[in-house]
């Protein structure tokens, strides 16, 4: 036994004890600064490369995974096995776990199956080619993000239906602070303008506003309101919600935090339910800690510099989202038509053959006629009202601008100036005219039968 256990110790050391004390005794005295470091475990030189994975058989794994990126580990063994068979560049072929570390080491993790084709999946393919980045505007309203979260709790609405409510939340990128929030029945343009009018009476105008791609951030009516505005818009890249990451965030607040609190409420309504969330975003999330900032988000947002504007009165902010058009005016009873319906243009308008208007399509009390070239208000038009119209009863038509400048009753002009040039022009040239009288040619042969008489 002590043979036995004496052979396996020089095996170990590599040679005798004594041999291998003496090495690493004058290896660690030899060392210029830390004698510890100099007696540790030496890496590997080819550590972090793969000797059994040679640089053909590199490029084919990559360009196997960009193909088909949701197979498993084992079937793209598989596959470069049967491509090693045919192509004798490949071989040798390494061993199932040297090309699943191999794989892993390069990030060529699997991706889940996609289940149909997506037109967007360039985008989503090209986005892993720029790196991710926290960032944060330097002042206080500068940048707001806006967008929408279809909410877990499900109300009863007016036709007896369950439907689950969407939160619209508009804020502050520097401070965090929730600047209007509100649910709606619905994502649309009219809601959209809605909660974001608020916002902008409350806390004034941003210089600029992010937002993903949604159909109603896409509205002619909110572009133009921004435009009216001076509101930069700036849209998200599809499959890319790390954009509007801090909106992610206050969605997790509303589901985990307010929400619970109103579980033990059965008979929840939207009225009930925006006025509890009014209350714990105002005296709740906007005056709590936040633990990013390290401050409230109200604290930050009075503290911090402003750059931003003062807001309008409500009438100019919601007459500013609305959409710009032009119509075709109808001579017979001067009328356009706007979202299906008819309305009358003035009288003294009636030579325009091109009208432009304002209007939101959700509200069509409000329609304005506008200069095209400058956008200033002429006036405001109104729906064709045919029963009043059916008395009988019409307006003179007043005379038009063109038509005050002009004499009452002008005098006969005579022939047209063209025509007096060309027959001036045709006498200068001494030609008879090229044509016969009728009448005085009888009468020529009349007087010639009495001379010869």
């Amino acid at each position: 036994m002590g043979t036995s256990n004496h052979g396996r110790t020089d095996a170990f050391h590599g040679g005798d004890p004594l041999n291998s004390g003496a090495r690493w005794y004058y290896t660690a005295r030899n060392a210029e600064r830390d004698p510890v470091s100099a007696l540790d475990t030496k890496v590997r030189a080819d550590r972090g490369h793969h000797r059994s994975i040679n640089e053909s058989l590199a490029r084919v794994i990559s360009r196997q995974y960009e193909e088909h990126s949701s197979w498993s580990y084992q079937l793209h063994y598989d596959n470069l096995a049967a491509l090693a068979r045919a192509h004798l560049e490949l071989r040798p072929m390494p061993s199932y776990a040297s090309v699943r570390r191999y794989m892993q080491a390069r990030g060529l993790l699997k991706k889940p199956r996609k289940r149909k084709r997506d037109p967007t999946e360039p985008l989503r393919r090209g986005k892993g080619h720029y790196e991710v980045r926290s960032y944060e505007r330097e002042y206080v309203n500068a940048l707001w993000h806006l967008d929408f979260h279809l909410g877990s709790r499900a109300l009863l609405d007016q036709k007896g239906q369950w439907c689950r409510p969407h939160l619209f939340a508009c804020l502050d990128d520097r401070s965090r602070l929730c600047c209007h929030g509100q649910w709606y029945w619905d994502e649309t343009a009219e809601s959209l303008s809605h909660g974001f009018s608020q916002a902008v009476l409350k806390r004034g105008i941003p210089g600029e506003l992010m937002s993903d791609c949604g159909s109603a951030m896409k509205a002619a009516e909110f572009r133009e309101g921004l435009a009216d505005l001076d509101i930069t818009h700036a849209m998200t890249l599809p499959y890319s919600p790390h954009q509007n990451a801090k909106s992610e965030v206050f969605w997790n607040q509303a589901e985990g935090r307010f929400l619970p609190m109103l579980e033990g409420c059965r008979d929840l309504t939207m009225t009930r339910l925006n006025d509890a969330f009014c209350a714990w975003v105002e005296l709740d999330y906007n005056r709590g800690l936040h633990s990013e900032i390290g401050t409230s988000p109200l604290e930050r947002f009075l503290s911090d510099k402003n750059v931003g504007r003062a807001s309008p009165d409500s009438d100019s902010v919601r007459c500013a989202f609305r959409m710009r058009n032009a119509r075709q005016q109808r001579r017979s009873d001067g009328t356009v038509s706007i979202a299906g319906q008819r309305f009358e243009v003035p009288s003294r308008y009636r030579h325009q053959k091109t009208i432009y208007v304002r209007y939101a399509r959700w509200d069509l009390r409000v329609v304005d006629m506008i200069d095209g070239r400058t956008d200033t208000v002429l006036c405001r038009l109104f729906p064709v009202d045919k029963a009043q119209n059916a008395d009988g009863r019409r307006r003179v038509l007043k005379p038009l601008p063109q038509d005050d400048v002009s004499p009452a009753e002008p005098p006969p002009s005579g022939m047209a100036p063209l025509l007096r040039e060309l027959m001036a022009e045709y006498s200068a040239t001494g030609l008879p005219p090229a044509y016969l009288p009728k009448g005085e040619q009888r009468a020529n042969n009349d007087h010639k039968t009495e001379n010869d008489k």
